[in-house]
C-alpha cells in the first residue's frame, strides 16, 4: 500500500520541514516617519539690529537657539538683499546690497524665551512695533511675499538723487510704507537716502533706496 505523501506541517513527518513564516514588516518600516510639522505659532517679525553687523548677529542668534534648545520656536532669519547694477567709470558693476540695513526679518514663535534670547544677544535692538507688555505685530503675508520676491532682483541705481537734505518724503515701499519723514542725508554712492522716521514716538534713522520713497 502506498504511503501517504509527506506532510510538511507535521513535525513527525520524515519530509523537509516547512520554512518559518516571514515576519511582517512593522508599520514604521513600511511607512517613513513624517517630517516634524512646523510650529503653527510661527510668524515673521522685523528686528532692529546694529547696522553693518547683520550677518554676524544672524549667526550669533542661530548659535544661541541651538545652545538653548529652542529650535521648535525658531524658523529662520532673512537679510533681504538685491543685486544692484551701478555705473563706475563707464562700466556696469553688479553687486549685492541690503534692502533694509540695520534690520532682520525673523520667523519665530514670539514668547518670553525668544524675547530674552534676542535681547541678550549683542547688537540686537527691539522688535519693531513691540513695547513693554506689548507683543510686536507680525508682518503681513503681503509683506513677507514681497520680501521674498525681492531677493535677488536686479535694480539699476540712478547716479544722481532727486532728493535733497531737508526734503519731506513718504515711504512707498517696504516695511515702513506709508510713513513720512525728513531726508537727513543723501548717500549717492549707495543710491540711497537716510530718512528720519518717527517710530513709536521716537526719531529713527532709516536708510532707503531712491525708488522706495517719493515726495510727501
Amino acid at each position: 500500500m502506498a504511503s501517504d505523501p509527506a506532510n510538511p506541517d507535521d513535525p513527525n513527518d520524515g519530509g523537509q520541514p516547512a520554512p518559518p513564516p516571514m515576519p511582517s514588516a512593522s508599520p514604521d518600516a513600511q511607512t517613513p516617519a513624517p517630517d516634524t510639522p512646523q510650529n503653527p505659532n510661527m510668524r515673521w517679525y522685523v528686528v532692529k539690529v546694529q547696522s553693518g553687523r547683520e550677518e554676524s548677529i544672524k549667526e550669533a542668534i542661530e548659535r544661541r537657539v541651538k545652545i538653548e534648545g529652542l529650535q521648535e520656536c525658531f524658523g529662520e532669519i532673512v537679510i533681504p538683499t538685491e543685486k544692484v547694477t551701478e555705473m563706475r567709470s563707464g562700466k556696469r558693476v553688479v553687486k549685492e546690497r541690503k534692502l533694509y540695513p540695520g534690520y532682520l526679518m525673523v520667523n519665530l514663535e514670539f514668547n518670553d524665551r525668544m524675547l530674552y534670547l534676542f535681547r541678550e544677544t549683542s547688537g540686537v535692538g527691539d522688535f519693531v512695533g513691540g513695547g513693554v507688555n506689548k507683543p510686536p505685530p507680525p508682518m503681513s503675508e503681503h509683506e513677507v511675499a514681497r520680501m521674498r520676491g525681492q531677493r535677488g532682483e536686479a535694480v539699476v541705481v540712478p547716479s544722481k538723487s532727486k532728493f535733497d537734505k531737508g526734503d519731506k518724503v513718504k515711504v512707498k515701499d517696504g516695511t515702513f510704507a506709508g510713513m513720512e519723514g525728513e531726508v537727513k542725508e543723501v548717500l549717492e554712492g549707495k543710491g540711497a537716502i537716510r530718512v528720519e522716521l518717527t517710530i513709536f514716538g521716537r526719531p529713527v534713522p532709516v536708510e532707503l533706496e531712491y525708488w522706495q520713497v517719493d515726495y510727501a
